[in-house]
């Protein structure tokens, strides 16, 4: 493989190189990251742990004996304080944030927050926007407004209750009501981020890839028919040589016209520009049947086509023709361009061999090669189709369609008009 590739490259160095996209594996949600790769809101939990400072004064007071019953207090604040790093740790992946035992610890928290509050109150109270912080990171759908609201009730009313100051009541009720909206607010937007980065990642893949699926299509229609002509012109210019050496050298010549030809194909398929007029290939795959001693009949009748469909229908009669010198063992080749308003129709027919006998008549196998199968998905693209199979007289017949659009036809016509008589 790296010889071809180094081969390719002293043929054509011109040529521009495809991007190259590292691949990596998906990364779940809440997976650590570097810091180039995802700057902005937090990927994990460690960011949520500062937030405990909350519970200092709780602390404070626990341990200056201030608080009464301070065993169940510091058990209190022990359990509250493990669920609260347990639960904000498991909500940044998205698997363990919805299962029931998520839910079961925030619910868990919930009550040692109720009974903390009611039962010291004071700064025990800042257990309610440390709970919020919770939720929000949880739950982050319709459920977290009912759940703030509750919150931001039940604090006002505790603190009421316990302080009897209404600023403090204020106070502390939008505290809880805010850490828990913003919290939800700003994961979201963070996990919405991380989501568009990685789609943006894969689209870039899949650029890459079409690109290289249309240049590895373009690069085999191309190669396959130059290389056939060359064969078969050589094969011609050696059956000359010894009686009509003019006749040979003309062979030759031609041989070295199609490889030239070629190399500019070949630099206009990579960069994307190239755009086949079917009247060309009409000419090619002429003097290609004739080389090989088969006698072309070519008909095109209809009006004039878009650059598109005559791209495509040219893609199609250079591969054909190509698999009719190599493959058919014909006399005779017939070529049909049938115009019609709506639709355009290509027929190549031979009356050669036809089908392999161990090959089943049917459609799908008979466009199983790489060429015509890449062929027909480029027609279904554009609305059209392409059956080969057995000829109706024997032999082997390719028969492709394409919509016509004669609004298109026409403006290229003008567009081509008006250029000519600038140029001129």
């Amino acid at each position: 493989m790296s010889g071809e590739k180094k081969t390719v490259a002293k043929l054509l160095p011109g040529l521009p190189r495809l991007p190259q996209l590292s691949k990596r594996e998906p990364r779940r949600e809440g997976e650590c990251r570097r810091d180039d790769d995802l700057a902005g809101p937090p990927a994990n939990g460690y960011a949520m742990l500062p937030w405990l400072l909350m519970g200092l004064g709780s602390f404070s007071n626990l341990v200056s004996g201030q608080t009464p019953n301070p065993w169940i207090g510091g058990a209190g604040l022990l359990a509250f304080n493990s669920l609260y790093i347990s639960v904000v740790f498991r909500a940044f992946d998205k698997d363990k944030r919805e299962t029931r035992g998520t839910y079961a610890a925030l619910a868990t928290m919930g009550v040692i927050t109720y009974g903390l509050a009611l039962g010291y109150g004071g700064t025990w109270l800042l257990f309610f926007p440390l709970l919020a912080l919770a939720c929000g990171a949880v739950l982050r759908n319709r459920r977290l407004s009912a759940v703030m609201v509750l919150l931001t009730v039940s604090v006002s009313s505790i603190s009421g209750i316990r302080t009897g100051n209404p600023w403090d009541d204020v106070t502390i009720a939008y505290g809880t009501f805010l850490s828990g909206m913003v919290t939800a607010a700003v994961l979201s937007l963070s996990q919405t981020v991380r989501e568009l980065r990685d789609t943006r990642q894969e689209l870039a893949r899949a650029a890459v890839e079409k690109e290289r699926l249309r240049f590895s299509r373009d690069l085999h229609d191309l190669l396959g028919h130059t290389l056939s002509v060359i064969v078969v012109k050589s094969e011609a210019a050696r059956r000359l040589a010894p009686r009509d050496l003019d006749a040979a050298l003309s062979q030759v010549a031609d041989i070295e016209s199609v490889g030239r030809q070629a190399l500019t194909e070949i630099r206009e398929a990579v960069t994307g520009y190239r755009e086949g007029s079917l009247g060309t290939e009409l000419d090619r795959a002429r003097s290609a049947l004739i080389a090989a001693d088969i006698a072309p009949v070519v008909r095109q009748s209809g009006p004039p086509l878009a650059k598109q469909s005559e791209a495509l229908l040219g893609w199609v009669v250079r591969e054909a023709v190509t698999n009719v010198v190599r493959h058919s063992g014909a006399t005779k080749c017939e070529i049909v361009v049938d115009g019609a308003p709506e639709r355009v129709r290509l027929k190549i027919t031979d009356n050669g061999r036809g089908v392999p006998s161990e090959q089943p008549a049917t459609t799908a196998p008979l466009i199983g090669g790489t060429g015509l199968k890449g062929l027909t998905e480029r027609l279904a693209a554009a609305g059209g189709s392409l059956d080969a199979g057995p000829g109706p007289r024997g032999g082997f017949q390719v028969a492709a369609e394409l919509p016509v659009d004669p609004l298109d036809a026409e403006l290229e016509a003008e567009l081509e008009t008006e250029h000519g008589a600038a140029r001129g």
